[in-house]
């Protein structure tokens, strides 16, 4: 009896989420990650081919040949999987060469390989500080950051998005603690700014503190030569921890780290519940991960192509009329504000041959509904300005071109 009541209970939760225009709804890719992909949806409709305008496939290495071949070699080098956790057996030369690997490019005395940055962030806070110790987090933080940090037993400050006065308010608030550690994230996911690491760093040597960036949706690519938010602000000496996947630009597989000083790499490994309790990156994905790493160590192409084609696609956007978040990365959000728009937005767009999906509460705030889209160097110039002729076809015929958060919002409503 007691789940018939669950069901009824569990129905009207998704009853609501459908009523109030969040129900998200999986598309099924038929095809390689890439720039033009083949979906199903709704999941029983014909196949179709369309522009991927919203992949974290930033340089195009998803589906990559030498990275498909290296990982093709590895599953007859290594095998498929290791059966266990890092520390009892699921720890070959492949994930230790990949975690000097990765130290090294990002400019770091070593790092700690997990399943995910998910996990990377789930053990960070819990592992290194204490309830003598503070974390001071930007408020826009990614939600792998929140639940990290909610595991610690550390005290929790916050500081208003980027706002370095409020930061400063919270350092000179804190100086009694043992430990302080601000948290930011390099490039913020949804809105595609970028932390100002130059202006934290400085903070953070003033009261003392240590600087812990998030760089996602930054490493591979931003920084003159792909090494991060920490190098496009000149601070790569001067930031004391790093996390980051190999899920994005890094090829798009999965698994994650934790870089900085040799000791907090070796704590990650002593303490690190999810590194202790969760099997092994797959061989496979190790060996490709070292692959990408050793391309982008050779040349800065893709990531120079992929800030070209940025720019392109932002002043296309700006020029047709719509409203953007500001920001000079790969991800520009088309703001709609309201989450049905959105999903109506999205729903033409597929219909009109490219993917871009629609987020809403709980992803983004309440109010702040948008399509993100995400720029990758595996694009041409070409299918930008198809997705430019859809975006404006569908803009025209929902009544949002040159409207900005007021006139939307008085238009279609929260």
């Amino acid at each position: 009896m007691s789940y018939i009541a669950g069901k009824r209970v569990f129905s009207e939760m998704i009853q609501k989420i459908k009523e109030d225009g969040l129900y998200k709804q999986e598309r099924l890719i038929c095809s390689p990650q890439g720039p033009e992909i083949i979906v199903r949806f709704p999941e029983n409709a014909p196949e179709k081919k369309v522009i991927n305008m919203c992949a974290n496939n930033y340089l195009g290495l998803s589906s990559h040949p030498e990275i498909v071949h290296a990982a093709h070699n590895a599953l007859d080098d290594r095998g498929y999987g290791m059966s266990s956790v890092r520390f009892i057996c699921g720890t070959q030369d492949v994930h230790r060469q990949l975690e000097l690997k990765i130290a090294e490019f990002l400019g770091m005395e070593d790092a700690c390989v997990f399943s995910s940055c998910l996990d990377a962030n789930a053990a960070l806070f819990e592992v290194l500080l204490t309830e003598e110790d503070a974390i001071i987090a930007d408020r826009l933080v990614h939600a792998s950051i929140i639940d990290g940090i909610r595991l610690s037993k550390a005290q929790n400050f916050n500081f208003k998005h980027s706002n370095m006065e409020h930061l400063e308010e919270k350092l000179q608030e804190t100086q009694n603690h043992r430990l302080r550690l601000i948290v930011v994230d390099g490039v913020f996911s949804m809105d595609g700014d970028m932390a100002p690491l130059d202006k934290i760093c400085e903070l953070a040597e003033k009261y003392d503190a240590m600087v812990a960036v998030d760089d996602s949706h930054a490493t591979g690519f931003i920084g003159k030569t792909g090494r991060g938010t920490h190098e496009y602000f000149g601070v790569m000496d001067k930031v004391d921890i790093i996390t980051t996947t190999f899920g994005k630009a890094l090829g798009g597989a999965n698994g994650g780290c934790v870089a900085g000083k040799k000791e907090i790499a070796d704590l990650m490994k002593q303490r690190g519940r999810p590194y202790l309790f969760s099997n092994a990156v797959p061989p496979p994905v190790a060996v490709a991960s070292i692959r990408v790493l050793d391309i982008l160590s050779q040349t800065t192409e893709r990531r120079d192509k992929l800030e070209r084609l940025t720019a392109y696609w932002r002043k296309g956007l700006t020029d047709a009329g719509f409203d953007l978040k500001e920001g000079n990365t790969p991800i520009v959000p088309v703001m709609l504000y309201n989450a049905k728009l959105a999903q109506q937005f999205s729903k033409e767009l597929y219909d009109e041959g490219v993917y871009a999906v629609g987020f809403f509460f709980p992803v983004v705030p309440m109010g702040q509904a948008r399509i993100r889209t995400q720029i990758s160097a595996a694009h041409e110039k070409e299918h930008l300005d198809f997705a430019l002729d859809a975006f404006k076809k569908v803009g025209e015929r929902l009544g949002v071109l040159g409207l900005k958060k007021k006139e939307i919002l008085a238009k279609f409503g929260e």
